[in-house]
């Protein structure tokens, strides 16, 4: 018998952020020692800057975001500004998560991860359904 969402227990930041990195330590050798250079940050939600750069007015709407310069724009004359980074938010997430009641915590995690991680390496959506089965 599934879990009624009431018998569920939210996660925490921290626990988001174990369940990502283990999520991007599980990538295709090829790409987990690029991931690993990219910095996860959880938050509750997205700044109001983001939410307005990418004009989204309901913050629950957006789920992760990447920051940063596509590997497959990137010049070897570009200034880093800082890391780049996979936020991932926290409320969106469990907001989802409790609206579906049919797909493990850690499972969605990865799924935007991997979303993610999708605009940092400049993946089609072939190489993203290649790693992640929700995507076809």
């Amino acid at each position: 018998m599934p879990l009624h969402w009431k018998d569920r227990t939210a996660a925490t930041a921290d626990e988001i952020a174990e369940m990502a990195r283990a999520a991007a330590d599980a990538l295709p050798p090829p790409f987990r020692d690029g991931a690993a250079a990219v910095a996860i940050r959880v938050a509750d939600f997205p700044a109001d800057d983001m939410l307005a750069e990418l004009g989204i007015r309901d913050p629950f709407e957006l789920t992760g975001l990447y920051d940063g310069i596509p590997m497959t724009e990137k010049s070897v004359l570009d200034q880093p500004q800082g890391p780049d980074t996979v936020w991932l938010f926290r409320r969106p997430i469990l907001d989802e998560w409790a609206h579906r009641g049919d797909v493990a915590l850690d499972a969605l995690v990865a799924h935007v991860l991997v979303h993610e991680m999708a605009h940092h390496f400049g993946w089609s959506d072939d190489d993203i359904a290649a790693i992640d089965r929700w995507w076809e």
